[in-house]
């Protein structure tokens, strides 16, 4: 900080006067050391001169050996400066020079790869060969216990049939002998019954029947139905050919006409009315010998 300059008034009269300009001294100061050693450069004489060698030999009164003279101690070695060993750079390998191949080494070289190929060919041809006769033989086995199962399946499907067919046989021959056994017992019967009924017996000299009587009606009870009943048919329009119709007759036990049926049409509708409106007519048939036939059939044709 630069000092505040007073007024007059106020200044030290003990104190120096400040300095105002030092530029001037300085110079002179510097010219004046120049020129002292100028002089002294230029005024003294400078020279060396060789020193007088003098030689002196000292004698002394009683003479003493003199001591052994110090040796001073070798100085000690240097420190080795251990100086850092560069890095080695790694050896690259020259390339190697090529050399042409000898003809006969190739071909031998090719050789031996065409034997080996051939013989990795064939090794594999076998393999596959033998894994396919594998695959046959599992094949061929695979068959042959099929067709053992399906001869087996075979075997018992015949002898399942074989045993319906005889149980079959067995029912039928059952069945036989039961109806044969129960046809014999009829037969039987029949025999005792008519051996029974043989002094009352109705038939005819020639008749195989059992029964005291024979229920069909007689041989020329037909003819009388028909002489009854022939007169009470009328025909309004005449009919083509001569075509039969079949009427089942059944009778009271008075011989009244119960009902009438057509069994049998003549195919033409005309005719088959009239021989129902005939027997309708009649109203009442003769008996059989004096017993009451059971149901009967009798024909009718316009032509008879």
């Amino acid at each position: 900080m630069n000092a505040a300059v007073l007024p007059p008034s106020s200044r030290d009269p003990f104190m120096p006067k400040p300095v105002q300009r030092t530029g001037p001294a300085l110079a002179l100061a510097l010219f004046a050391h120049l020129l002292l050693i100028a002089a002294l450069a230029f005024g003294i004489n400078w020279h060396t001169d060789e020193p007088t060698t003098i030689a002196a030999e000292l004698w002394s009164a009683t003479p003493q050996a003199a001591a052994p003279r110090a040796v001073e101690p070798p100085p000690p070695p240097p420190t080795p400066i251990v100086k850092p060993q560069p890095t080695p750079k790694p050896e690259v390998a020259p390339p190697p020079t090529p050399t042409l191949p000898d003809p006969q080494i190739a071909i031998e070289k090719a050789k031996r790869e065409q034997a080996k190929k051939q013989a990795d060919d064939d090794a594999r041809q076998l393999k596959a060969q033998q894994l396919a006769e594998e695959k046959a033989q599992e094949k061929a086995q695979e068959k042959a216990q099929e067709k053992a199962e399906q001869a087996q399946r075979d075997k018992a499907d015949a002898a399942a049939q074989k045993k319906a067919e005889a149980d079959k046989a067995a029912k039928e021959k059952a069945q036989a002998d039961k109806a044969e056994a129960a046809r014999q017992a009829a037969a039987r019967e029949a025999y005792l019954k008519r051996i029974q009924g043989m002094a009352g017996a109705t038939g005819g000299a020639t008749d195989t029947g059992s029964a005291l009587r024979s229920s069909a009606p007689s041989a020329d009870y037909g003819g009388r139905v028909a002489a009854r009943i022939k007169p009470n048919i009328n025909l309004l329009d005449p009919v083509d050919g001569n075509p039969r119709a079949v009427v089942e007759v059944k009778l009271a036990p008075d011989g009244t006409i119960i009902s009438k049926r057509l069994v049998q049409s003549s195919g033409v509708k005309a005719w088959d009315d009239a021989v129902l409106r005939a027997i309708e007519r009649t109203g009442m048939l003769p008996l059989d010998n004096g017993r009451v036939p059971p149901p009967f059939q009798i024909g009718f044709r316009p032509q008879d």
